[in-house]
């Protein structure tokens, strides 16, 4: 029996992979040769001397103020002109996230961790006792009872932030006392606070604090490079580096410097401190090489080495911010970032749920403490993005297959998604809306609630509604998916596009979207979130149309106002009577009714007690308007009566007595001009009026009134009511001290 020859060679080389040997591993910092060769030669030419270390020399030139910590925000390590605008932004955005994600007064850290990282990093006394990480596990194997009891530690916020504050100072003095190396020992101790991620609500404050010291220590790093740069060792000025300088024009000195610094903190043994620890210097890498943005890249394919979510995610944000201070403009390393974010977020959302909900919610504050990252890494690609641009972005974000076919890829996390709309164009938006719809539609997970990306669409599209491509496919889309709702969805969503169906004249689809609010409100108590979305739909109504008669007539409408309850009632309210009164008079009974029932409903939550607020007096004058507005015509008495239920529903308004005596005076003049016997109608209006002056307050404005009165009474023959009238007038003169009433007024 004889066996088949073969070829494993061959074999091996047929079914392997195509390989190709990477120039630099992702793990490695790179090292350019030139200056390795430097470092060689003056190695060789130093013989036995003993090695000089950079970081521990004296620098001559350094300053001998104490520089402020809180200060280091505002120094430029950049060359880029829009670098002032960028340390706005970020100090605004780390004020956002502070106030996003609050932390409780109390917090329990993990006792071994922090403070073996913070207990001992604080120098007192000269004296520095730490515990290597080593004895403390053999501790932790003799003792594990002891080490399960004091596993955590509650202490105050205010305490952790106070101790992180006098870190952030012992690096400032170490380093102007010419103590480098303790300030980047110091340093790496704080970066090493971001590995735990035991309280998380807390992390984003955290990583505020601790990279204002990582920056504080970069911001110094590069000064110093820059003055080895342009500055002998007696002082002597040797160049003066450009703001646009390059790697050649920096002497050799400067650069054996500054390799020295990124080869101390390449030592770092674990990974997170020493990515942080080189974006803190990163901006150095200009002294070195032409195009710092290759190491970038290098930094992004590190933090896939970081297995903890939350970390990984603030990690990718911090680059994104060093990223800013480059030159450079290419955003292909923010994208990785963000796809490297948008596939955490795949895995999260694809993670069983437990039986109980409290993973559910684990995984949403998860979710909502990620974020940020997104968010600011989502600016930063799209920030003053072209609209060709933006379409190469997305193609490289998988969401389309070319410029012309955007949108027509897989599906995308939502929270990603929700973040590159807000960032997009508004052409693109508009021109791809239907598009951008369907994309929602597929794109349903946990990460993001669905609606608010529907609500997103159409604020967007309303910023430019004359832009829209096919407004009627737009909304009918937007009808159909909003059916399935529920109210507080469905208000949320609509909302966002009643001005592109008001503006568009869609009035079938106006009358579906009321419709479909009267069904789902119905038998209902209205929450907060739904009445504000209630309040905006129906001010925006109001706005739209010039008549008030045109919006009470709309099917709905009134049967919605009656729902609602509460201050959004009342503004809707204000909004009504403000929109009556505009136009002139009001002479419709059924108008005048149902304003005069909004006025009672709007009197009735008027605060009399606090009336000199400036919210009650816009409520009391939009009444004292509505009253004074009102015109019956040739229906004298029906007017007269209108004033006696205004007075006793109303009375409480001190203006509004005032408007109807005046239009009760008013009233009993136009009677007498009619030509006609109107005597016992005008004796009613004086005698109406002569009641209501004197709950008035203030003597000369019941003086004047009572004047007024009288006149008209002699006007129409009344000399008795006139003389009453005249007598009420001198009592109240009588009463009052005419200069303390002078002063006043």
């Amino acid at each position: 029996m004889e066996f088949r020859p073969r070829n494993y060679v061959a074999e091996e080389q047929s079914h392997s992979l195509p390989r190709s040997r990477a120039d630099i591993h992702p793990f490695s910092s790179s090292s350019p040769q030139p200056i390795l060769r430097q470092v060689d030669d003056n190695e060789e030419n130093r013989n036995n001397e003993e090695f000089f270390d950079p970081l521990r020399a004296p620098d001559s030139k350094a300053s001998v103020e104490t520089v402020d910590g809180h200060d280091f925000e505002s120094s430029s390590n950049g060359n880029d002109d829009s670098f002032p605008v960028q340390t706005k932004e970020w100090t605004s955005f780390k004020r956002f996230l502070m106030q996003r994600f609050p932390v409780s007064k109390m917090i329990s850290v993990s006792s071994t961790f922090f403070f073996s990282q913070m207990s001992n990093t604080i120098v007192r006394s000269g004296k520095a006792h730490e515990k290597s990480s080593s004895s403390t596990h053999l501790e932790e194997l003799d003792d594990p009872q002891k080490f399960s009891e004091t596993d955590t530690k509650v202490i105050t916020q205010q305490e952790y932030v106070s101790r992180l504050h006098e870190l952030k100072d012992e690096i400032n003095r170490a380093w102007h006392s010419e103590d480098r190396v303790k300030s980047l020992k110091l340093s790496i101790k704080v970066s090493r606070l971001l590995m735990d991620t035991s309280v998380s609500n807390f992390y984003p404050t955290l990583f505020v604090l601790v990279t204002d010291v990582l920056n504080m220590l970069g911001d110094m790093v590069w000064e110093r490079i820059r003055q080895k740069a342009e500055f002998a060792e007696d002082g002597a000025r040797l160049c003066s580096l450009r703001e646009n300088f390059r790697a050649s024009d920096v002497p050799i000195d400067a650069k054996e410097t500054c390799y020295n610094w990124f080869c101390k903190v390449g030592s770092i043994r674990e990974l997170l401190p020493r990515i942080y620890l080189e974006l803190a210097i990163f901006p150095c890498w200009r002294f070195l090489i032409e195009q710092p943005a290759e190491s970038l890249q290098r930094l992004v394919m590190m933090t896939r080495g970081i297995g903890d979510p939350l970390a990984s995610a603030y990690c990718r944000l911090y680059i994104s911010h060093h990223a800013q201070k480059l030159p450079s403009h290419d955003t292909g390393y923010l994208i990785t970032c963000l796809n490297d974010i948008t596939l955490i977020f795949t895995r999260i959302s694809s993670t069983k749920e437990s039986a109980h909900g409290c993973f559910a919610d684990s995984k949403r504050s998860l979710i909502s403490l990620m974020e940020p990252s997104v968010e600011f890494i989502m600016k930063c690609i799209l920030n003053d993005a072209s609209q060709r641009r933006a379409g190469k972005v997305l193609v490289e974000l998988g969401l389309g297959r070319s410029q012309e076919e955007l949108f027509g890829g897989s599906p995308c996390v939502s929270i990603v998604l929700h973040h590159l709309l807000k960032e997009l164009p508004i052409d693109i938006v508009s021109f791809h809306a239907v598009d951008i719809l369907h994309l929602i539609k597929c794109s349903n997970d946990n990460s993001y609630d669905q609606c608010l990306n529907y609500r997103l669409v159409g604020l967007r599209l309303s910023e430019q509604i004359s832009q829209i491509g096919s407004v009627e496919a737009v909304v009918n889309e937007v009808i159909q998916v909003v059916s399935e709702y529920g109210l507080d969805e469905y208000l949320k969503v609509v909302d966002a596009y009643l001005d592109i169906v008001l503006q568009n004249q869609m009035d079938d689809h106006l009358k579906t979207i009321l419709e479909g609010i009267s069904k789902l409100a119905s038998d209902k108590v209205l929450a907060e979130d739904e009445l504000a979305s209630l309040q905006s739909i129906l001010v925006k109504l109001l706005s739209h149309f010039k008549d008030l008669e045109h919006v009470f007539s709309l099917n709905h409408f009134l049967q919605i106002l009656d729902m609602m309850h509460g201050n959004s009632r009342g503004i809707v309210n204000m909004h009504i009577l403000d929109m009556a009164t505009r136009n002139g008079y009001v002479h419709d009974p059924t108008t005048i009714q149902l304003l005069f029932e909004i006025s009672q409903a709007l009197h009735s939550d008027t605060d009399l007690v606090n009336m000199k607020n400036d919210d009650n007096q816009q409520q009391a004058r939009l009444i004292s308007r509505f009253v004074r507005m009102v015109d019956h015509g040739v229906e004298y008495e029906r007017h007269l009566a209108f004033l006696m239920e205004c007075r006793w529903a109303l009375g409480s308004i001190i203006e509004l007595k005032e408007i109807l005596v005046h239009s009760s005076n008013c009233l009993a003049t136009k009677a007498l001009k009619d030509g006609k016997k109107h005597t016992a109608f005008v004796k009613t209006c004086i005698a109406f009026s002569e009641i209501t002056i004197p709950s008035i307050p203030g003597h000369i404005k019941q003086l004047n009134l009572y004047l007024g009165t009288a006149e008209v009474a002699l006007l129409g023959g009344l000399v008795s009511h006139s003389d009453g009238l005249i007598d009420s007038a001198i009592n109240c003169l009588q009463s009052s001290d005419w200069m303390e009433e002078k002063q006043k007024k």
